[in-house]
């Protein structure tokens, strides 16, 4: 398992502080993630995730642009969406988006397709909320016609369809890899299974390994519709710091930030330190120093039987020194720990 593990980071392009303390705008927020994905291909991460999102706290809302910068500056590392809300988005467009990313980058391009937890989306692009199962279940049938390659016949609810309709640019050698993420619905498990596509669990709170019957369906489904198991992933927060202590003095009060923020437009409580560092001891909050987040990891990879890993180091208005810091105690000190952990 350990040889064939992938290890990633994701972002959301959290509005950050800048040295003086204020809230940068979001032009600048946006250069600071390309400089952190050329680091995190530096130093020899295998994938680098941008969120998509539609609010003043983040400032991204094209990851496919973003990611397009970061190609132009790697040679090596993955890149891909986390997630891409194909709900309330053309699956033509973001095919083609992606398959150009793709040619761009040499084949390195990846799509993550979900329903997305923030709706900011819907409203904005002219979407109903009404319609949030049916728009995703047929804008996904009709993307996995498309990343099946040559002219595309279909029919849906949705929109007028498709006859022997050839979409460009394809890409260049195999099919765009394109994983279902899976926030807690057993259809989406077996949906993916289904469309024969790995799945990525977004575990961001409490026991990852009460995920593993997720696992264990995903595995029956395909077993029953005569597929090999896909590669199976989790996106989780987390930190990495000098050390335990220095970890979560640095986290907490911005990652308090976002959580209230969020939680006062969701009816949420506001975080307690007490329920921050249950998350780290016992839920799914990788924060600490290295070899703290790499046995977490490794305890995850194993109980779970993941293929990757990706670590939402962004949270909250955390400063880039403190983000790039991150990355580059994952790269040179998690990164190989949690290799050698998941081997034994």
């Amino acid at each position: 398992m350990a040889s064939s593990l992938e290890l990633g980071l994701d972002t959301f392009g959290d509005v950050t502080r800048g040295p003086h303390g204020a809230l940068q705008p979001h032009a600048a927020v946006l250069r600071e993630v390309v400089e952190q994905g050329v680091l995190a291909d530096e130093l020899g991460v295998d994938f680098f995730g941008v969120g998509e999102h539609h609010r003043a706290d983040f400032a991204v809302s094209a990851p496919d642009i973003v990611l397009a910068a970061i190609a132009s500056r790697t040679s090596r590392i993955r890149l891909g969406s986390a997630v891409t809300v194909l709900s309330s988005d053309d699956p033509i467009r973001v095919f083609q988006r992606f398959s150009t990313l793709d040619g761009l980058s040499s084949g390195r391009a990846e799509v993550i397709l979900g329903r997305g937890s923030f709706t900011e989306s819907f409203p904005l692009f002219g979407f109903d909320l009404s319609q949030y199962e049916r728009l995703f279940a047929e804008k996904l049938d009709l993307f996995a016609s498309l990343r099946a390659g040559g002219p595309v016949t279909w029919q849906g609810s949705i929109r007028p369809p498709l006859t022997e309709q050839s979409v460009f640019p394809p890409t260049e050698h195999e099919p765009l890899r394109t994983w279902i993420g899976v926030g807690g619905s057993p259809e989406s498990v077996v949906r993916a299974a289904r469309y024969d596509m790995p799945m990525l669990l977004a575990i961001i709170g409490g026991d990852p390994t009460r995920f593993r019957p997720y696992v264990d369906l995903f595995a029956r489904a395909s077993a029953e519709m005569g597929r090999p198991v896909r590669p199976i992933g989790v996106h989780s927060p987390g930190f990495v710091g000098e050390t335990d202590e220095a970890a979560r003095e640095a986290f907490w009060p911005d990652y308090k930030r976002m959580h209230d923020r969020i939680g006062a437009e969701r009816g949420w409580p506001p975080l307690e330190k007490a329920q921050f560092e249950r998350e780290i001891e016992r839920g799914s909050l990788y924060v600490g120093s290295p070899e703290t987040v790499a046995a977490k990891i490794a305890k995850t990879v194993k109980a779970l039987g993941l293929s990757r890993f990706q670590l939402k180091y962004s949270a909250g208005p955390l400063p880039q020194a403190d983000l790039m810091r991150c990355i580059e105690l994952f790269g040179t000190r998690v990164a190989p720990l949690v290799r050698e952990l998941a081997a034994n």
